[in-house]
């Protein structure tokens, strides 16, 4: 994220690792992404996805402009300051607005937002509280648990509508579990719980009610209940101790 000179009667924050060290504090209505993910190689470019969409007020609207001149990813020296910068092309799911042969500028909303009441695009949106996103990726994103067995119960859901997680591509996986990581990193910071419990209900004998796959992050704190060795093996009556 990237700040400008600003006009009158406008305030604008900025963001930079270098620049503008100080990140920010609150959400905005509109953020503007300039030339950012060019120069940010896979995983740096999901990690600033994800804060964009922390930092954006839910109906607000971001705008990534992204480099269409680059036709081969890789490091070279940068024109003015002469050191190797790695430089890749980016292409986002997003809305595209404008596009020639030098930029193409996306914009993009909250997933939640955009597919309020369509239970078409997932089932979890007929009785979603869209404004409990709390992250999204490009191929996926996360809320809160509407019925948490703990403070900070959140899901992960790849956008893509399948019942059975070992039908996702396994960049998909990917993507969910580096989101389940950030998450987890916010969950530290938010609530700092002792422990985790991480699991997916796949098929009825695995306990699935609803037929879109879910990665399940539950925060667990000490005395939450009273026995809590063998977690997750708790599933099966009469085999949690061993």
């Amino acid at each position: 994220m990237s700040v400008h000179p600003p006009a009158k009667g406008i305030d604008i924050t900025g963001y930079d690792p270098h620049y503008f060290p100080v990140y920010p504090e609150k959400t905005f209505d509109t953020i503007l992404c300039h030339y950012v993910l060019n120069v940010l190689q896979a995983q740096e470019q999901a990690r600033v996805l994800y804060q964009v969409s922390k930092l954006l007020k839910f109906g607000g609207k971001a705008y990534f402009s992204v480099r269409r001149d680059i036709t081969k990813p890789g490091f070279r020296t940068h024109f003015i300051h002469k050191v190797q910068t790695y430089q890749t092309n980016v292409i986002l799911p997003f809305k595209s607005l404008f596009k020639n042969d030098t930029v193409e500028i996306y914009e993009y909303q909250h997933y939640c937002y955009l597919n309020q009441n369509q239970a078409e695009v997932s089932p979890f949106f007929e009785r979603l509280e869209p404004k409990q996103q709390v992250g999204e990726l490009a191929s996926c994103f996360a809320f809160r648990d509407k019925f948490p067995v703990s403070e900070g119960h959140t899901l992960v859901i790849p956008k893509r509508k399948v019942s059975d997680y070992f039908d996702l591509s396994f960049k998909e996986q990917s993507a969910c579990w580096f989101l389940v990581n950030l998450i987890k990193a916010d969950l530290q910071h938010e609530f700092n719980p002792d422990g985790f419990n991480i699991g997916i209900n796949i098929g009825d004998a695995g306990g699935q009610t609803i037929p879109h796959i879910h990665i399940h992050i539950i925060s667990r704190y000490t005395g939450d209940v009273e026995h809590p060795r063998g977690g997750v093996r708790g599933m099966i009556p009469g085999k949690k101790g061993y």
